[in-house]
């Protein structure tokens, strides 16, 4: 079924149900399905909310987009693990593959695959169903927390198999696996492998619901005598054989544990103790009613209430349970931890979650937040690198992205009235991991900002950095700590020591406090900025936005900033495919800018954030798997669309504020938890609205006038009713006057350091000799960095390189290199002379000859062909000089010097590490 299809079928059953019948449950829609195609990278298998387990379909593409071990483009599928990802930009974990066949044994993956297609697959939340078209076997699965539950329903056949692959995974190779048979009915073991974040065990017991007839198995590509109950190593695969009579279901039962094999029997007995397939799917059914009550939704579109609850449950699927039954749990010490006093998670994307994913968990899910912040604090004690969570994975720290967000997500928690943990606690380990030297803190306490150099970030790491020391601000303050909370408020306006007034951008600063050159707006993409570009960390100071509009000139000119961002030609110097959800430069496709649209609440146009905030939402989100623009990052994707579709978002998470957007909704209402909130229920109405009426044009609040654009965390959960009246037109006063704005979020009496000088916005003109180190950013012997160059990127390799050529530069010039598909250097020179051009080169990452092929052009004339470097140098790591004679300037007194990638050529990264332009004698 293609996506388009499946949008037509969908469409046509909402229409139908809403014309005859009540709206149709969630639980009776396709959510899942929802991202699982383009970017999206989630799976469609059965899990429950924030449940250990994902028993999903593996299928066999690789690569990026192959991270929740699942595809929509493929019509393949090798089998169905227990253990996925949602959404992430990494793939890992794929534990436990089981796969039904029928015929002769194949432990081959390639050969017991089976062809599926989409018409015959169908999954629900807590329920999915697929048809294998090879072996013509109906398969079901279901889950508990820790159990995963299948269906095999067979043809008629003297050869049923069920395989079971212990060295399968996604995104990470087996380092160990072992296999034991129990009885004839049941099966222990465990996978060990290393991949994202590092080693981690899956200990497993599996149950049958009759007898296997035989078992056979293979250890590391050599199958076992038969007589053989178990082995060990890098790769244990076992098939179990059994006769099936038509439409016999065999029934499998897969409990996991992170502790020991007994851990997960336990598990088993725990979650599932019978063979009652249809109750245990009844049950993980009925775990999503729960979920999806906490919010009744109308729209005046029914794909939109579908799209909004495929975001729901895409929010709801991590962080995920990371313990037994009895709630022992392997922590990041790599030890079992028993009679802890709370339920373990793991599975944090916090660069991601802490903006919009962990917000919504404190009002729908408030009974799992201090449990949550308990498994960060435990992680922080075991981790020993005095540092709460960056990226924690299965007992791991995966180190991934940067900033310290961890500290953003428990401040939060506290400040909204979380009391389940220790607050001093946990403000010490906070603190902790702001005063370490990792990851460009050293140089951000010293200069109040990341020193820049290539691949750092600094940039981004500044500004996050910032955010996160206002949350540690607030927590110190909220703790009665006013010298910390007032150091704290320093450093969060170390943003401000990278903005630049000439290019009106924050960009990177050297250690010498020299701003870094060439500035490119549309690149230094994971060099200066991460995972963006400057356009997507224009706005990244979310903890300060007065100030930051003041940067820009005031209101007016922060508007007209943020339409030129919107408006602006999307090209984006790079190869990463993360940046996507591109309206002009604003990405949705990646976090950085989730924030942008409603910045317009603070600047007096609530309009523009109500006209950008439904762009977005009718732009980028849908209710087919092609549902979600990128990465679904564990939930804050589709966060993001919740809270917007509701009408309102935490722009600043630990302010307490959410910014008034435009609802999609025509009214929904929240059933806030009877324990942490009193049962109460807030409502939103939205008047009149429309795919065109997209303005508010008033709003009251529990009955009385609204002339703010934004709402308290605690008018929320205290319960009421926010009603909006929509129109086609914008109400330009709504929302406008000063004190209609969201509050200021630093101290009243807050005194900010002067702003660095500008950068100067005169070209700088080279002298004679001209020596150019294409790569470098800092001077090699005579070879300087073209400070004008705003095409191309930079790599950096340390190699030894062969320079046994004539008039080789510097082995440092051949270590670095700028390259792109087509960029080019120019230099003003004096007229009525000639000069020699001499281009060096060095292959120092591919290391075959064909693969790179590059065009170069001197003043816009062909002087190389299909230049191979590698062969030219006949070999990696050698130099490469090439001498060009009585060049004269174009027509403008310059010499040009472009660098393209060849048609057709493999690698499509044309490279130069040097350009020399000397005056040739007599000229």
């Amino acid at each position: 079924m293609n996506i388009r299809k499946f949008g037509a079928i969908l469409a046509g059953n909402i229409l139908l149900s809403a014309r005859v019948w009540a709206l149709p449950n969630p639980v009776d829609e396709p959510l899942p399905m929802v991202g699982t195609a383009d970017h999206g990278h989630t799976y469609p298998g059965a899990t429950v909310p924030f449940g250990m387990v994902q028993l999903s379909p593996d299928t066999p593409i690789d690569g990026w987009d192959g991270c929740s071990g699942y595809h929509y483009s493929d019509s393949n599928i090798v089998g169905f693990s227990h253990t996925h990802l949602s959404g992430t930009g990494c793939g890992c974990l794929g534990d436990i593959l089981l796969m039904p066949t029928v015929g002769e044994l194949k432990f081959d993956a390639a050969q017991y695959k089976s062809a599926f297609s989409h018409e015959r697959e169908h999954a629900k939340p807590g329920d999915y169903r697929v048809f294998l078209d090879d072996p013509k076997i109906a398969v079901e699965l279901t889950a508990t927390p820790r159990c995963g539950f299948h269906k095999y329903t067979f043809p008629a056949t003297e050869q049923a198999n069920i395989i079971l692959d212990l060295e399968h995974g996604v995104g990470n190779k087996a380092v160990e696996t072992s296999l034991t048979i129990e009885n004839e009915t049941t099966v222990s073991g465990y996978r060990d492998s290393d991949g994202w974040g590092g080693r981690r065990i899956v200990y497993f017991v599996m149950q049958f619901s009759k007898p296997f007839k035989s078992a056979v198995l293979e250890r590391d590509n050599a199958k076992l005598p038969g007589e053989v109950r178990g082995s060990k190593g890098k790769s244990v695969k076992a098939a179990f054989h059994f006769a099936a009579t038509e439409g016999e279901a065999i029934l499998v039962k897969v409990a996991i544990s992170g502790t020991s094999i007994e851990g997960a029997r336990k598990n088993l007995q725990a979650e599932i103790p019978a063979w009652d397939f249809d109750g245990t799917r009844a049950g993980a059914v009925a775990q999503w009613k729960n979920v999806f009550d906490a919010v009744d939704v109308k729209s005046f579109d029914p794909h939109l209430r579908t799209t909004f609850y495929a975001n729901l449950y895409l929010s709801c699927l991590a962080p995920v349970l990371f313990n037994d039954a009895d709630g022992t749990y392997r922590g990041m010490d790599h030890k079992n931890h028993a009679d802890e006093k709370f339920q373990n998670y793991t599975t944090f994307s916090l660069w991601d979650t802490y903006r919009a994913e962990n917000p919504l968990l404190t009002l729908l899910e408030p009974q799992r937040v201090d449990d949550m912040i308990q498994s960060l604090l435990a992680e922080y004690r075991q981790n020993g690198q005095h540092s709460t969570p960056i990226w924690p994975l299965y007992g791991n720290e995966t180190w991934c992205m940067i900033g310290y967000h961890s500290v953003a997500v428990i401040a939060d928690a506290y400040l909204k009235g979380f009391r389940g943990f220790d607050a001093e606690t946990a403000y010490k380990a906070m603190r902790d991991t702001a005063m370490q030297n990792r990851n460009g803190l050293d140089s951000y306490k010293k200069r109040g900002y990341v020193a820049s150099k290539p691949n750092a970030e600094a940039t981004s790491r500044t500004i996050e950095y910032s955010f996160d020391d206002w949350t540690l601000a607030r927590m110190a303050e909220a703790l009665g700590l006013k010298e910390d909370a007032d150091m704290f408020y320093k450093r969060a306006a170390n943003y401000r020591n990278l903005f630049d007034g000439t290019t009106g951008f924050f960009r990177g600063r050297k250690a010498s406090g020299a701003w870094r050159s060439p500035f490119i707006t549309n690149g230094l993409v994971g060099d200066e900025y991460t995972e963006a570009d400057a356009w997507q960390y224009a706005f990244g100071a979310q903890q300060d936005v007065p100030g930051m509009i003041a940067l820009y000139g005031g209101d007016e000119p922060f508007i007209q900033k943020l339409e030129s961002m919107f408006a602006a030609d999307s090209t984006i110097q790079t190869t990463i495919p993360d940046i996507s959800g591109l309206i002009g430069q604003y990405s949705q496709g990646d976090e950085q800018c989730h924030h942008v649209a409603y910045l317009y609440d603070y600047a007096g146009a609530p309009y523009k954030t109500q006209e950008h905030i439904r762009q977005v939402m009718a732009t980028w989100y849908n209710d087919t798997p092609g549902g979600q623009c990128g990465n679904a990052d564990c939930g804050q994707m589709a966060a993001w669309y919740v809270f917007s579709a509701l009408g309102f978002y935490p722009m600043n998470p630990d302010s307490g504020i959410y910014a008034i957007g435009s609802p999609v909704i025509s009214e929904a209402t929240l059933h806030l938890d009877d324990e942490k909130y009193h049962g109460k229920t807030f409502t939103v109405q939205a008047e009149n609205n429309g795919p065109n009426n997209i303005y508010i044009q008033s709003a009251t609040l529990n009955g009385q006038p609204l002339y703010r654009a934004w709402l308290r965390h605690e008018e929320i959960v205290g319960g009421g009713t926010l009603h909006l009246v929509m129109a086609s037109k914008p109400n330009m006063d709504w929302g406008h006057a000063a004190e209609d704005r969201p509050p200021a979020t630093m101290p009243a009496d807050f005194q900010y350091a002067p702003l660095p000088l500008p950068a100067s916005d005169k070209p700088v003109v080279l002298r004679l000799p001209i020596r150019i180190a294409c790569g470098d950013e800092d001077a090699v012997g005579d070879f300087v960095p073209d400070p004008n160059i705003t095409l191309g990127q930079v790599n950096h390799r340390d190699v030894a390189i062969d320079i046994k050529v004539p008039h080789a530069a510097p082995e440092a010039v051949y270590q670095s290199e700028r390259f792109g598909g087509d960029f080019t250097h120019s230099f003003p020179v004096p007229a009525g002379r000639h000069y020699l051009v001499r281009l060096h080169f060095a292959e120092i990452f591919d290391d075959q000859a064909g693969k790179r092929l590059e065009d170069i052009q001197i003043n816009g004339q062909p002087v190389l062909r299909r230049f191979d470097i590698f062969s030219a140098a006949g070999g990696i790591d050698k130099a490469v000089v090439k001498d060009f004679p009585h060049i004269s300037p174009n027509t403008q007194g310059n010499i040009e010097v472009r660098v393209m990638a060849a048609p057709g050529a493999q690698d499509q990264n044309a490279k130069i590490n040097g350009i020399e332009i000397l005056e040739e004698a007599g000229a």
